[in-house]
């Protein structure tokens, strides 16, 4: 089998401001080890890219921080949006420039997954699964109700490798998280995807037929520049913005999942970065190079780039010290961070 990682590499990263900004995004920052997400990102795909090399769709905004920390090789190209229109072009585009038996292997840059030796086994059931038609998902194993992600509900089994997707679930409530994860028949929707090419793209003509056939034109008058390819601007930029959820995999009926317990985190917010971190014997974690003391506190993270910082008596709360920028949350309201000013207008 032909596996060939396609990485997406896009967004602002807002519920991470202030360390995460429109100039040097989450995928860029070195948050939960030495390693930024995408080099991290890069390294457990390239396993699979022996044959074929790695492709990465990105913006104009992000290609100088990719050519930084993108390690030399000639089969590895960049395709670079000239507007930004969610993941489902994103896909296409890649699955448009690629052999139609091609296995997709469908990445964000900027998760992490603390067990990168389950995602190599997983890939690989998940590539015998495309191999066979059927368009695959990561359903990641729950461990908390939560409710900032949409969910797969498991169906029947298909062999040993995997399972039909009986369902997408939107973002629940509490209510409904709680009896997702008393049921365990439901899997977070990690936006982790595996398939071919040409079912991709004949689904994508299916169902979402006007976009289909806009990426297809982009991509036959686009241009090349060496690794780089330029989708035609001006056809793609009047694309619709959608997901490939909405688009194909809540549609087709050739939707399937592999489960994976893997240490997996999109590092979406500030409090999924502090449970991606390890803590001392009070939950407490601490990150950047400046000195930080806490007294009497639980689960509290503190993250300065320079200034020490001294917390008595908090629990459940998160500090941050980016150059002049200060945030203070607790952890329940860290889904709220990209509201603030200063996350819109970084």
């Amino acid at each position: 089998m032909m596996i060939v990682p396609i990485i997406l590499c896009g967004g602002s990263g807002t519920r991470l401001w202030p360390r995460s900004r429109v100039e040097k995004p989450k995928p860029f920052l070195p948050l939960v080890d030495a390693m930024t997400l995408f080099e991290a990102t890069v390294s457990r795909c390239s396993i699979f890219s022996d044959n074929a090399g790695l492709s990465i769709v990105t913006g104009a905004a992000h290609v100088e921080h990719i050519e930084m920390l993108l390690p030399k090789d000639e089969r590895t190209s960049i395709v670079v949006e000239p507007a930004a229109r969610n993941t489902a072009a994103a896909i296409a585009l890649a699955a448009n420039r690629l052999p139609s038996d091609a296995i997709m292997l469908v990445c964000p840059s900027d998760h992490h997954i603390g067990r990168p030796e389950v995602f190599v086994e997983t890939v690989y059931r998940a590539a015998a699964l495309a191999a066979e038609g059927w368009l695959v998902s990561f359903g990641i194993a729950p461990d908390t109700p939560e409710t900032g992600f949409g969910y797969l509900k498991r169906g029947e089994a298909i062999g040993t490798a995997g399972y039909r997707t009986q369902e997408f679930v939107e973002k629940p409530d509490l209510d409904r998280a709680k009896a997702f994860l008393t049921d365990g028949s439901y899997l977070w929707n990690g936006g982790i995807f595996a398939f071919r090419a040409g079912d991709f793209l004949q689904e994508l003509e299916l169902y979402s037929p006007d976009m289909a056939r806009d990426v297809r034109a982009a991509v036959k008058n686009g241009r090349e520049d060496g690794k780089y390819f330029h989708p035609e601007p001006t056809t793609f930029s009047a694309m619709e913005s959608i997901s490939v959820d909405y688009a194909v995999m809540e549609k087709t009926a050739r939707a399937a999942l592999v489960p994976v317990d893997m240490g997996w985190s999109d590092i979406g917010n500030w409090h999924a970065l502090y449970s991606a971190l390890d803590h001392d014997d009070q939950g407490n974690a601490v990150r950047g190079p400046a000195n930080a003391e806490m007294m009497d506190c639980r689960n509290v993270l503190i993250d300065s780039d320079g200034p020490s910082v001294s917390v008595i008596g908090l629990e459940n709360v998160i500090i941050v010290v980016d150059g002049n920028d200060i945030l203070v949350t607790a952890a329940n309201g860290v889904q709220n961070v990209g509201r603030l000013s200063g996350a819109r207008n970084q």
